[in-house]
């Protein structure tokens, strides 16, 4: 793994992986400006593959497809991501096709993807968990720009006009953190050198400070839901807890891996679904943004059950809490945790997409490394603690049920 810094003061990760038959590339824009309506930057995203100024929507996808190339963006709540792959001799075709598609996207699809966009976010809510799923982030990121969820989106969406996405997008081009990340078997000056050729008019903004907001759950709150014709309980208790960026991020990792992330070998698992049969679907899961991050566990279940799956939940919080765990729990967890995160990352797409998400959080490309040092560093005590320190008021509690069943909670 290396380092360098294009003219423009755009770093370029890389990783030689010899004898590998495919580039892999990532190129991280970093979100700076908090979302003035919810669905801006989705818009954005989704516009991004639907027309350059040299290529129709549908020439591009031509092209693609003829070459072989796999080409995207994703968008999160931190930034927008283009991912590239392809053949080593398709490298430099692909580039020019992504060099076109960040810098001369021309939006004009705006109101067939708004009408696209509403229609897929209408069928999503329509799945019980993805409702649930929504009132649970829209309330625990209340009024912030995380919290801009599916029933968010549709609230502000017909107000959102073309020109306000095209700002969003020149901003995001001009005035954005900007990291790139290549992984595949390649001679570096070659590299440099094409990087240079596609990139090299593409600004970075090194010293751009995020103007989003940290959000603060300042009390407790309970969320229902009625939907009655669902047969399942859907069920997300969670916390605002500490990110990427502190001491404890990976006790926290081996605590969720240990509660509900690790399958089943899990203690949800195996407390409420194996030996009280509660559940359809139990896990826990760890979150975490550049401002915030939560821990939250889920249950889907049967109605009937709601109140013995909250009293499940508590029960084995409280444990993991005051029970001090065993060493061998904890070092089943830490295994784990590093084999899945090995398995994660045997792919040189996977391997780039890393290395980027990593030097754009201001960590270090190598930080997976340190990351599994740390996580090896572990102890049980720590455990002990990081339960105590995020397992408390407040949280956000969310049941989607048929109404008959919400009158008691």
């Amino acid at each position: 793994m290396d380092k360098i810094i294009l003219d423009n003061k755009i770093p370029v990760i890389f990783k030689i992986n010899k004898d590998t038959p495919r580039y892999a590339m990532c190129f991280y824009f970093k979100i700076e400006e908090p979302e003035k309506k919810a669905g801006l930057y989705s818009i954005l995203n989704r516009l991004f593959l639907q027309g350059t100024k040299n290529r129709t929507a549908q020439q591009l996808a031509q092209e693609l497809d003829e070459n072989a190339i796999d080409c995207y963006s994703e968008m999160k709540q931190d930034f927008i991501r283009f991912k590239l792959q392809c053949l080593n001799e398709d490298f430099e075709k692909g580039l020019e096709i992504l060099s076109d598609i960040i810098k001369n996207s021309t939006l004009d699809e705006f109101d067939k993807e708004v009408i696209k966009l509403k229609g897929e976010i209408q069928a999503e809510l329509d799945e019980p968990k993805s409702r649930a799923m929504d009132g649970f982030y829209k309330n625990i990121y209340k009024d912030h720009p995380y919290g801009h969820t599916y029933t968010k989106i549709l609230e502000d969406i017909d107000s959102i006009t073309k020109e306000e996405v095209l700002q969003v997008y020149n901003e995001l081009l001009n005035n954005s953190a900007k990291v790139i990340s290549v992984v595949g078997d390649f001679e570096p000056d070659n590299l440099e050198m094409m990087l240079k050729k596609y990139f090299a008019d593409v600004n970075n903004a090194e010293s751009a400070v995020s103007k989003i907001p940290t959000p603060q759950l300042k009390e407790t709150s309970i969320i229902k839901i009625e939907k009655d014709d669902a047969s399942q309980a859907q069920i997300i208790q969670g916390w605002q807890v500490p990110t990427i960026y502190d001491k404890d991020y990976a006790a926290i990792m081996v605590m969720n891996t240990m509660l509900g992330s690790s399958g089943l070998s899990s203690r949800l698992f195996l407390e409420l679904r194996d030996k009280k049969g509660l559940a359809y679907v139990v896990r826990s899961s760890y979150e975490t943004y550049d401002k915030a991050a939560i821990f939250n566990v889920y249950i889907a279940t049967e109605p009937k059950n709601i109140k013995t799956s909250l009293e499940g939940f508590k029960i084995e919080l409280e444990k993991i809490k005051k029970i001090p765990i065993t060493q061998e729990e904890l070092e089943n967890a830490k295994n784990n945790l590093i084999g899945k995160r090995q398995f994660f990352t045997e792919t040189n797409l996977q391997q780039a997409s890393l290395m980027a998400f990593y030097e754009d959080k201001g960590l270090g490309a190598d930080f997976e490394e340190k990351l599994i040092k740390m996580i090896n560093q572990v102890t049980t005590d720590d455990i002990t603690r990081v339960a105590n320190a995020c397992i408390n008021d407040p949280y956000v509690l969310t049941i989607l049920a048929p109404a008959e069943y919400l009158k008691d909670i």
